[in-house]
């Protein structure tokens, strides 16, 4: 009886303990994610809930997703793809960064800049709250993992920045990336610099990992930034030097992005440092 007693407790410890070893299991493999919404294949629906306008070209849209838990599901440095109608009617698809990241949950923000024959911009021009956007996504070559090089010198002109802003947001509030940004932003005038608060806030908070520096075609009296294009000597006061564990991204108009390659080059540094979104 004793060997019984015993046999049958050591059996239900067994038991026991089993079960909440599968129960630990499943709960430390399978936890509840957030909805995902992207799809890489078929265009998807997003309400236009919020349009601020930040100045006489550009302006921000709020796009809510299908609960307030839900996330795009873009990972950083990729991009989506929007379609919309012409001024002809027509239909255009165009790639886009948003500004925000998976951990700002139930909607995601595009800062556009709307050019005036621009097709898609004339699309968003037209857009009004309440409205739907089409978007296809993830999409991009850009890869990363946090820490996988030892600084980034990003070169941005224009509309340009907003990738740039994203892979910036993603390193910089992730505690565990100890990966320095260093951003070279070009722009015509003073206006032309998209994001620019949350910038300088990127700046003002994280001063040893992120740097910019604005250079200006046209720029107002008492300014301290650079003057005219991008130049060679910019990039060397501003940019990490050439190595194997650093990368320089840059996305801008294809004038820009063709001299910052002949820049670049003449600089040193080699193919495998550099990415153009």
């Amino acid at each position: 009886m004793d060997f019984l007693a015993t046999s049958e407790g050591q059996l239900f410890i067994g038991v026991a303990v089993g079960l909440v070893a599968v129960g630990a299991a499943y709960y430390l493999l399978s936890p509840k994610k957030p909805k995902v919404c992207l799809d890489p294949d078929n265009f998807k629906e997003f309400k236009l809930v919020k349009k601020t306008q930040i100045s006489h070209n550009v302006a921000k849209f709020k796009f809510a997703l299908p609960s307030p838990s839900s996330v795009m599901g873009l990972p950083i440095g990729k991009h989506i793809s929007c379609r919309g109608k012409d001024s002809q009617g027509e239909e255009v698809i165009k790639p886009y960064t948003p500004t925000t990241l998976d951990s700002d949950v139930g909607y995601f923000e595009l800062v556009i800049k709307m050019y005036p024959q621009g097709r898609m911009s004339h699309h968003f021009r037209e857009m009004r709250e309440g409205d739907y956007l089409s978007v296809k996504g993830p999409k991009g070559r850009f890869n990363y993992k946090p820490n996988q090089v030892r600084a980034f010198g990003m070169l941005a002109g224009g509309s340009g920045l907003t990738p740039m802003f994203q892979v910036a947001r993603s390193i910089l509030e992730n505690p565990s990336d100890k990966t320095k940004v260093h951003l070279i932003y070009a722009n015509v005038t003073v206006d032309d610099i998209l994001l620019k608060d949350e910038l300088d806030v990127l700046a003002k908070k994280y001063p040893d990992r992120f740097k910019i520096y604005y250079v200006l075609n046209e720029p107002p009296a008492g300014w301290s930034g650079g003057v005219g294009f991008v130049s060679k000597e910019m990039i060397q006061a501003h940019c990490p030097a050439p190595a194997s564990d650093i990368q320089i991204l840059r996305c801008g108009p294809p004038p820009m992005n063709k001299a910052m390659a002949g820049h670049l080059e003449a600089l040193g540094y080699t193919s495998e440092m550099l990415f153009q979104f």
